[in-house]
C-alpha cells in the first residue's frame, strides 16, 4: 500500500505532518477540501512564539508575542474567553489593568496588573496571514498564602507534659507547605489538613506539632514558617513562646544573721516559703535575726512550694559569742571609744606632772624697810637714818606658791 504525505492544519497549534494511506487520504479529501491546506515547517518565520508565565495574585504579568519576520500583518492578543485585548496598537477591551507594553512589526507585548485568580488560563496570540497562525501562552496565577496562625497554647504547662500546637495558613495556590522550628532546629510536624473553600480555588493548610516540654524549654520560641513559590524564604512566619512550670528546688545560704532560700527553675508560678522553727521573724524567702544569741542555735528548715512541686533546704546556725554584734558599726564605735580613752588618759597624766612641777618650785621673798625713814624730811636724810638700821628690823615674808 502506498504512503502519501500530508499536513493537518490545527488553527490553535503549529502544524504537524503525518502519514496516511492513500485510501484514507482519498476518504478524507472531501472534508479537507473545505479547510486550507499547508505544510508548515518548524522554522516558519511567520509563526508566532510565546512563553508561559507564572504570577502571584496582585502581581503584574507581561505577555510577549514575537515573529521572526514581518509581512506587515498585524499581531493580536486574546484572553481566555477569546476576547480581543489588543489588535496591534489598538486597545479592544476596556480594562485599565491591561496596558500596551511594546508594539512593533515583529512583536506585540502587553501587561496585566493586579492579577486575580480569574485571570488564569490560556491567552492566544494570532497573526492574520493566509492562513492565520496562532500560539498560546498559559498564565498560572499563584494564590499567596496568609500569615500562619499558631493555636493550642493558652496557658503555661508543667514540665514533662506534652503540648500540641496547630499551625494554619489560608489562601494558598497551590497548597503551601508548613515547617516547624524550635530555635534554629527543624522539627517534624504532621500535615493533617488541606481543603478548599467552595467556589475558591485556593487551599487552607494545617500542620500539628506535639512536644514534650522540659525546664529548659521555658521561653523557647516555636516557629511555624510557610514555604510557597510565591514567597521568599522566611517571608511569612509566626512564633509562639513556650511557658513551662517547673518544680522548685531549694537552696539555703546566708551570712551576717540573714538566711535566704532560692527556687531555681521556678519561673511562672508564685513560690510560698515556710520556715521552721519560728522563733525568728520570716519575711518570705528571708529570715532576719536582729541580734544573735545562743538561743538562736539550731537547724533552720525552709520549705518552698510553687503548686507544681516542693523542696526543702536546711541550715545549721551556731552562735559562738552571744554578745557579739555582727555589724560593722559596732566595730567602728569600739575603735572611737578606745581612741577617746587614750586621749583622756594622756591629758590626766599631763595635769599630774604639771602640778608636781609647780609645787616643787615655790619661793620666799624678804622686804627690808628702814625704821624711822618715815620721819625724814627728805630722801637723803631718810637714807642716812636708815643706814645701820637693818639689824633691828623685822623681817616681812611673802610666800608664793
Amino acid at each position: 500500500m502506498r504512503q502519501c504525505s500530508c499536513c493537518c492544519f490545527d488553527p490553535s497549534r503549529a502544524t504537524h505532518c503525518i502519514s496516511l494511506t492513500c485510501d484514507a487520504f482519498l476518504s478524507l479529501s472531501l472534508v479537507i477540501f473545505f479547510f486550507p491546506l499547508s505544510c508548515y515547517l518548524e522554522d516558519d518565520p511567520l509563526q508566532p512564539m510565546t512563553s508561559d508565565e507564572t504570577v502571584p495574585v496582585g502581581g503584574t504579568v507581561t505577555l510577549t508575542c514575537r515573529v521572526a519576520e514581518s509581512d506587515n500583518s498585524s499581531l493580536q492578543w486574546s484572553n481566555t474567553a477569546q476576547q480581543t485585548l489588543y489588535f496591534g496598537e489598538k486597545r479592544a477591551l476596556r480594562d485599565n489593568r491591561i496596558q500596551l507594553y511594546r508594539s512593533t512589526s515583529t512583536e506585540l507585548s502587553i501587561t496585566i496588573s493586579e492579577v486575580q485568580l480569574s485571570d488564569e488560563g490560556e491567552y492566544t496570540c494570532s497573526i492574520f496571514t493566509m492562513p492565520v497562525r496562532t500560539a498560546r501562552a498559559t498564565v498560572t496565577v499563584l494564590g499567596v498564602p496568609g500569615k500562619p496562625q499558631i493555636s493550642g497554647f493558652e496557658h503555661a504547662v508543667k514540665e514533662e507534659e506534652k503540648v500540641t500546637l496547630t499551625c494554619t495558613s489560608t489562601g494558598s495556590k497551590p497548597p503551601a507547605t508548613l515547617h516547624w522550628y524550635k530555635g534554629d532546629q527543624l522539627l517534624k510536624g504532621e500535615r493533617y489538613g488541606q481543603c478548599t473553600v467552595d467556589g475558591n480555588p485556593t487551599y487552607n493548610v494545617s500542620s500539628e506539632l506535639t512536644l514534650e516540654v522540659s525546664a529548659s524549654d521555658d521561653n523557647t520560641l516555636i516557629t511555624c514558617a510557610v514555604n510557597h513559590p510565591s514567597l521568599s524564604p522566611g517571608d511569612k512566619r509566626s512564633e509562639q513562646a513556650l511557658r513551662v512550670l517547673c518544680k522548685s528546688t531549694g537552696k539555703l545560704g546566708g551570712k551576717e544573721g540573714s538566711y535566704r532560700t532560692f527556687g531555681s527553675g521556678v519561673k511562672q508560678q508564685k513560690i510560698t516559703f515556710y520556715w521552721l522553727p519560728l522563733q525568728a521573724k520570716p519575711d518570705g524567702a528571708v529570715l532576719h535575726f536582729s541580734m544573735l544569741n545562743k538561743s538562736d542555735n539550731g537547724v533552720y528548715v525552709c520549705h518552698a512550694d510553687n503548686g507544681i512541686g516542693s523542696s526543702e533546704g536546711e541550715y545549721t546556725l551556731l552562735v559562738q559569742d552571744p554578745t557579739a554584734m555582727s555589724t560593722t558599726s559596732g566595730v567602728d564605735h569600739a575603735v572611737i571609744g578606745g581612741v577617746v580613752a587614750v586621749i583622756v588618759f594622756i591629758l590626766l597624766c599631763l595635769l599630774i606632772v604639771l602640778g608636781r612641777y609647780l609645787i616643787r618650785h615655790k619661793g620666799t621673798y624678804l622686804t627690808h624697810e628702814a625704821k624711822g625713814s618715815d620721819d625724814a624730811p627728805d630722801a637723803d636724810t631718810a637714807i642716812i637714818n636708815a643706814e645701820g638700821g637693818h639689824s633691828g628690823a623685822e623681817d616681812k615674808k611673802e610666800y608664793f606658791i
